[in-house]
């Protein structure tokens, strides 16, 4: 049995994005009131997170990865959990394990190339934009010939 590569659209995943799987966490503000730690509902916090979420989800169903995953919806939960994970380190809140996490869910859903590589993805070159690039290198380098004939204005005649 031989070992065979997934090509990934360059372009990203143009389809439908499924629904964000996981419920909205709860934020909470902790403080020290007079030596004992306080956890006070942070609705704002929590609203704003939970947008972040919705963001992260949105990016991630943009990436060439999701072509993959829209194939295979048991992996939805995962790339819920990378987006969940992603959302809590950029917060203050986030431990090293947290990022630790991050990493791992990552490698899980090929959002690294350990990931790509670990599940037999790869990112298929973009032929078409190579050639339009290379077009664009050669038309820049190469020199401009000054134009063959020029149009004069004459005065008088007619």
């Amino acid at each position: 049995m031989g070992f065979s590569v997934t090509a990934l659209p360059s372009g990203g995943f143009d389809g439908d994005v499924p629904g964000f799987p996981l419920s909205r966490v709860s934020v909470y503000y902790v403080f020290k009131d007079e030596g004992k730690t306080v956890r006070e509902f942070d609705e704002d916090a929590t609203q704003e997170r939970f947008a972040r979420e919705l963001e992260l989800w949105a990016f991630a169903w943009s990436t060439p990865q999701a072509a993959a995953w829209a194939r295979e919806s048991w992996r939805w939960h995962s790339v819920a959990m990378w987006v969940r994970t992603a959302a809590l380190c950029e917060s203050s809140d986030a431990q090293a394990a947290d990022k630790n996490s991050l990493h791992r869910f990552a490698d899980q859903i090929g959002l690294t190339p350990a990931g790509l590589v670990g599940n037999g993805w790869a990112i298929a070159a973009d032929e078409v934009a190579e050639k339009r690039q290379e077009k664009s290198a050669d038309d820049e380098a190469a020199p401009k010939a000054p134009p063959k004939r020029r149009l004069r204005s004459v005065n008088g005649g007619g």
